[in-house]
C-alpha cells in the first residue's frame, strides 16, 4: 500500500469514527429533548480537532510500522498518486458545493443555527469520507 492510500484509510476512519461519536454525544446532550437545545458547537469544535488529530496519529503509527516492512517505499509518490488525490477531491467537493447551497437556503428561510451549522458539518463529513472512497477505489482498480 502506497503513502497516499494509507494516509486515505486514515483519514476515512478518523472520520468514521469521529462522525459516529459526534452523532452519539449530539443525541446523548439531547436527552430525548430539542436538538437545537443542545450546547453543540464544542462537541462540534473539539469533534473535528480530534478528527484531524487522530488521522495524523493514525497516519504516522501506520507509516511506522510500514517503513520497518519497507523502508525503501514508505514515502515513494507518483503521478497516478496526485491524478487518484486530484479525482477524489473533486468528487469530495461535490458534496461540499451541495452542503453550501444547503446553507444558503437555510438561512434565506432563517432556520436555527443548529441545523445551519449541521448542514455544513454534514458536507464535511460526506467530503471526507466520499472522497476519500473515490480514491481508495481508484487505488484498487484504477481511475480508467
Amino acid at each position: 500500500m502506497v503513502y497516499h492510500e494509507r494516509n486515505t484509510w486514515s483519514m476515512l476512519i478518523a472520520t468514521l469514527v469521529a462522525t459516529t461519536l459526534y452523532v452519539a454525544l449530539i443525541a446523548h446532550a439531547a436527552g430525548g429533548g430539542q436538538l437545537v437545545d443542545v450546547q453543540w458547537w464544542p462537541i462540534m469544535f473539539w469533534t473535528i480537532v480530534g478528527s484531524i488529530l487522530g488521522s495524523i496519529l493514525i497516519s504516522i503509527v501506520w507509516g511506522i510500522i510500514a517503513g520497518s516492512r519497507d523502508p525503501d517505499g514508505v514515502g515513494v509518490t507518483d503521478v497516478r498518486d496526485r491524478d487518484i488525490s486530484q479525482m477524489g477531491s473533486r468528487v469530495g467537493q461535490t458534496f461540499m458545493v451541495i452542503a453550501g447551497l444547503g446553507v444558503l437556503a437555510l438561512c434565506a428561510v432563517e432556520a436555527d443555527w443548529f441545523w445551519i451549522a449541521h448542514t455544513m458539518f454534514a458536507g464535511f463529513a460526506l467530503s471526507a469520507f466520499v472522497g476519500g472512497i473515490a480514491q481508495v477505489i481508484a487505488y484498487r482498480r484504477g481511475l480508467a
